[in-house]
Formats: structure tokens, sequence, C-alpha cells
């Protein structure tokens, strides 16, 4: 028979709110998955390892799953789902050994079926953070129970699924301060450190040499800009957190401020640190906001990332705030429960926005009114008439982005529509004279056109550009030229080296 404050019940009630996930499908960088050798080759575990893979034990959990399910959203939903009731069950059964019972109980329980987990169980290329908060969560556990020298190797493991967590080391440097300094944690702290700086290096050199990475070098974002808008982000993470659970969305509406309103943010911030400041020693509740800020500074501060504010970064600082709030002393556990039937009944409600991508991005442009992504995404889900009227008013906000003309014109090519296209495309490239995709699909619509010496130099050109450019070298052997699909060191998926002929 369970206990009434058994570790069990919030991993039950992780399933039972979370199941709703399982009716899910693939959405927006999912697709990326299907396509990489790394996870659908059978030997791609091994890439999974190359020094340019951020992330490898997350791109392994996702060979495990292409290779036992192949491309069929169920098998990777339940492992989110099954991460996050683990997640849930660990937080139960760690912060017990060094807060009371019962507020470690309510805490996990809150845990278990808050909406902050809604993207990341949700969304499968978000597994990364359910991972990375599972190995900080028993690297928690470890240090907990005295064992810090294995909490270091949790934290290693933590780092190479998600980069996120790298805070965790001045989480624990902050959880002695406040329960009274031990000498023996400084070694341990130090070679946690340490790791962090390797794994850490090794993210930022990937985001400089791979493109398209979206964050640290890669990211046209400026550190400044960034910074700007994080103060209003953190208080927005904060407030989805605790008083208002309503507004979780893949594509939030964010964008960098001017100084003065910066400055305001960042002054709510820190009025909220100076106040939990007063609650801070022996793991009171102040230690535990302050602990949820520390969690969202690696994504939150001078660090810039293409996306001003990702709801998925709300769920390793969660750990530490759901501690937080259970820790207040006028919290009733039948408060407490009605809390958690609140957050249930809204966690069920908001799993039904991810069930499709059309039932997703309709609900982020609702909440992102002002933002062309959203109507973008939805676009390509939508009928050919309804995306050209979306791609239009997508259009009017952001008139100098190149990928907007380039879906338009892709809309065209599907309307059998390539003369309308090739205008398109041409839009797309003086915004962009260097993009081989766009060259590429420009090649694509004169092809259409009977124009198929235009074709063939417009896939030409694309392949000097980008050697690995797919459709201009699949193009190409329509043409009757030869490819070769291991030129220039590519890394094809099966089914494109079956296209171009490689017997791989």
């Amino acid at each position: 028979m369970i206990a009434s404050r058994s570790p069990w019940i919030p991993f039950l009630a992780a399933l039972l709110v979370y199941s709703r996930a399982l009716m899910g499908t693939f959405h927006f960088d999912d697709y990326a998955l299907l396509v990489d050798p790394a996870i659908t080759l059978l030997g791609g575990w091994v890439d999974c390892f190359r020094w340019t893979q951020t992330r490898p034990l997350t791109w392994l959990s996702f060979w495990m799953n292409y290779q036992l399910g192949g491309a069929v959203a169920t098998g990777y939903l339940v492992v989110n789902v099954l991460l996050h009731a683990a997640n849930s069950w660990l937080l139960a059964s760690t912060m017990k050994r060094v807060i009371p019972e019962n507020v470690a109980f309510a805490a996990a329980l809150l845990f278990a079926v808050h909406p902050a987990a809604l993207e990341p169980v949700n969304y499968i290329f978000a597994r990364a953070i359910l991972l990375a908060t599972l190995f900080s969560l028993l690297a928690m556990r470890a240090w907990f129970n005295g064992s810090r020298w294995p909490a270091v190797v949790w934290f290693m493991a933590a780092m190479l699924a998600k980069e996120e967590c790298v805070a965790l080391p001045l989480f624990l440097a902050l959880f002695e301060v406040s329960r009274g300094w031990n000498r023996k944690a400084m070694m341990p702290l130090a070679a946690m450190f340490g790791v962090a700086c390797v794994i850490g290096a090794r993210v930022l050199f990937s985001t400089k040499t791979v493109a398209g990475a979206g964050s640290g070098f890669g990211s046209a974002v400026t550190p400044l800009d960034y910074f700007s808008a994080q103060g209003w982000a953190i208080l927005r993470y904060w407030r989805m957190m605790t008083v208002w659970p309503f507004d979780f969305t893949i594509d939030p509406d964010f964008d960098g401020l001017d100084f003065l309103t910066a400055a305001l943010g960042w002054a709510g911030v820190v009025a909220i640190i100076v106040a939990a400041g007063r609650y801070f020693k022996n793991l009171q509740a102040g230690f535990w906001v302050i602990g949820s800020l520390l969690f969202l500074l690696p994504s939150s501060s001078l660090l810039p990332a293409s996306d001003f504010a990702a709801d998925r970064r709300m769920y390793l600082p969660m750990v530490a705030l759901v501690v937080a709030i259970a820790s207040i002393p006028r919290l009733t556990p039948r408060a407490s429960m009605a809390l958690t039937a609140v957050f249930a009944v809204i966690t069920i409600w908001g799993t039904g926005f991810w069930l499709t991508e059309q039932s997703l991005w309709q609900r982020a442009v609702k909440l992102a009114p002002a933002k062309a992504r959203p109507k973008m995404q939805l676009a390509r889900v939508s009928t050919p008439l309804e995306a050209l009227r979306l791609l239009d008013e997508a259009q009017k906000i952001a008139p100098n982005d190149p990928s907007l003309a380039s879906e338009k014109a892709r809309v065209f090519l599907s309307m059998n529509k390539p003369e309308l296209a090739l205008a398109e495309f041409g839009r797309a490239l003086a915004l962009a004279p260097n993009d081989a995709l766009a060259i590429a699909n420009r090649g694509s619509a004169l092809a259409m056109l009977g124009q198929n010496d235009a074709a063939r130099l417009d896939f030409e050109h694309a392949l000097r550009i980008d050697p690995c450019q797919f459709d201009a070298r699949y193009n190409l052997k329509l043409f009757g030229h030869k490819t070769d699909a291991s030129a220039d060191g590519c890394r094809w998926n099966q089914d494109q080296l079956k296209k171009l002929g490689d017997s791989r």
C-alpha cells in the first residue's frame, strides 16, 4: 500500500495529468530530428558524441527512440512523460532529505502537475531540459546525502544533456552557505566549476562553428539587447510559475527593450531577491526563490539566444520555486491540494493546444499577434489561400525577413504557380543573396517553367555556397548530372542516400 506521502504519488500524478500528451504529434524543430543521420542511421549513435554535437546524451536518447520506433511521435512522447514523472518522484525523494517531508511532498505534487512542464513534455525537441533536470536532481540527491564526488559525475551527465543546468554548482554553493559552510564542499564544487567551464566552452565553440545554432556566437541578437529583455522575462517566468499560469505558448512575444523599461524589469527582480534574502538562512523559502533565479541566469542574462523568452526555460528553476511555494507558512495542506488541483486542470486544458500543429500555432498567433514567426508556422499547416493571408500579415510585421518571401514562394509552388513563386524567391534573394536553399528553390521554380539551363545554373550556384545542399544536388541528379553523395564530407540520412543513389 502506498504511504500517504510516498514519492510515487507525485510520479503517478504526473503520469495521469500529462497522459493526454501521448495523443500529440511532432512540432517545429522535432522534424529536424527525423532527418538527422546521427539519429536515423543505425550507427548514428557514434555521431551523437562528435565534437560539434551539443547535448550528446539527449541526442543518444533520440537515436534510441528512432531505432526502436521510427518516426512515430507516441514513442518519443512516452519517454518525455516518463522523464517528467521520474523527476517528480526524484524531487519528493531528494528534498525530504533537507526539508520537512510534508513540504517536500507538497512541492513534488505541485511540480508533477504544473503547466510549466507543458512545453518540455509535449515538445519532443525540448527533452534536453527533462534529462538535464533528471541528472541535476540526482546530483542534488547525492550532495544532500553527503556523497559530493558522485554528485560531480551526475552534474557532468546533466551538462551533457543540456548546458542550461550550468548554474547547479552555484546553487549547491548557496545551499552550503544557507545551512552553514562546510569546508569539505570546496574541492567537489571546484571540480563542478571545472566541468562547467570545459563543457560550456565546447558548447560555445559549437555555436560558432555550426550554422543556425541560434545561441551564443550563432545568435543574431546582441548580448546587450538580450540582457535588456531578461529582467521582464524572469518576472514573466516567476508570474507564470506562481500566480498566473495561463499564457504558456511555444513562441512568446518578447523583444529588446529601451534602457528605462529594461532597468525597471531588473529592478523588480532585485526587489524580489532582497525580499527573499530576509528568509534565506536554514533553507527557508527565500533560499529557494534565489535558487530559482540562479537556474534561470544561464538562459536569462548576457549569453544571447535567438528567442528572448522560451517557456521550457522554466522547468529546472521550477524545481526550486515549488519548494518556495510549499514552504509558505500559511499554506495549509487543504490550500496546497486546492492549488495542485487548479494547476492540474490548467495543464490538462493546455495540453490540448499541443495535440496538433494547427492548434499549437493558432494559440501562438493569439498570444503574440504582433510577431511574424507564429503566423509563418501556422501558414505551413493551413490551406494555400489561408497561408497566403497569414504570410501577407507576417510580411507587414517583418518586411525584411527573407524566410517569409521563401515561404510564400513555396505556397505558390504547391498551387502550381511557378511564375509567382519565382518573383517571391527573387524577393527573398534580394534580402539574402547567399541563401543556398532559396537559390535551389528558385531553380525548382525555373525548372517548372521549363527554363532548365537557368535552373541548372541555380542548382550549381547553391552547391558552391553549400556543397551539402541536398535539394540542389538531387535536382542536378534528375537533370542527368553525376552526383557524389560522399563528397565534401556531407552527412546524409538514409532517405537522402537512397535518393542520391548511394549504396551505403
